[in-house]
């Protein structure tokens, strides 16, 4: 029956993990999503001492230290919960200080470089889109560590103005969409009331689009195309969409065959 519905529901062809092998940016993040957080700030670090010019290597170190409190304190494997109630209802977090020094450290390196490049030329991609990145990483600390929903949304915000910055000049920089899909799908999902009061401060939600926006970036974006199918995977499961959920979770399983999460959410879905 399963076989079946995947079958109705279309069948996407998602790019294979082993694209990121070319340069220490992409081991980086394959370790990452392979949760092996050591080795993969060994990457970033590496990247960062041979170009210190460039934001992308602290912006990079500062995911990885995300990643790491996410696995650490079990943040993604919450974001399944298919209701908004037992996820409100999440026991308190306790971010680990020492990685919150980091990576605050982390992202004011990349900020000032990115602020350097830009004002020598406004198009440089690698700043526009580490200033994307790190606005997006912010949003997401205040969101799922802090629960500081207000603080994340005003982050989402930054973070989506980069990103559309950086899709003027370069329409092929698909990892930028990532941003604004997530803003689009969250802002979305939301109560008419609260969009409404989001609209009078110039926040947008619309989450079909931002589903789209995030299957962009799945299907055609270099560093973060993993992430926005673990997003993805998240939004089907809470749209009860469980067929699309299980297959980009196989996907995911195939590709970083480290990572027991997309293996755990796979047995959950055949449960129910």
């Amino acid at each position: 029956m399963l076989a079946f519905c995947l079958f109705l529901a279309g069948t996407h062809v998602w790019p294979a993990a082993i694209d990121l092998v070319n340069s220490p940016l992409d081991n980086g993040f394959r370790l990452l999503y392979n949760l092996d957080f050591a080795r993969a700030q060994q990457q970033f670090t590496s990247y960062e001492q041979k170009h210190e010019d460039d934001p992308l290597g602290p912006a990079c170190q500062a995911a990885g230290y995300l990643f790491s409190e996410f696995e650490r304190l079990g943040v993604l494997e919450s974001q399944f919960y298919e209701s908004d109630a037992k996820f409100d209802n999440r026991k308190k977090l306790s971010p680990d200080p020492e990685v919150r020094k980091a990576f605050d450290g982390a992202l004011a390196r990349a900020e000032t470089l990115a602020r350097a490049r830009l004002a020598r030329d406004p198009h440089d991609k690698n700043a526009l889109f580490a200033m994307t990145l790190s606005s997006g990483l912010r949003a997401d600390y205040a969101a799922l560590i802090e629960k500081r929903n207000m603080a994340s949304l005003r982050f989402t915000k930054e973070a989506t103005a980069w990103a559309n910055q950086l899709l003027a000049v370069h329409p092929d920089y698909y990892d930028a969409h990532l941003a604004s899909g997530i803003s689009k799908y969250i802002i979305g999902s939301m109560a008419a009331p609260v969009r409404w009061f989001l609209r009078l401060g110039g926040v947008n939600g619309d989450k079909k689009a931002g589903i789209s926006e995030l299957e962009l970036t799945a299907e055609r974006g270099h560093y973060l195309a993993p992430f926005a199918r673990i997003l993805l995977a998240i939004a089907y499961v809470r749209d009860k969409d469980r067929a699309r959920a299980r297959q980009v979770l196989a996907s995911l399983k195939e590709d970083f065959p480290n990572n027991p999460l997309f293996g755990k959410e796979m047995a959950r879905l055949d449960q129910k």
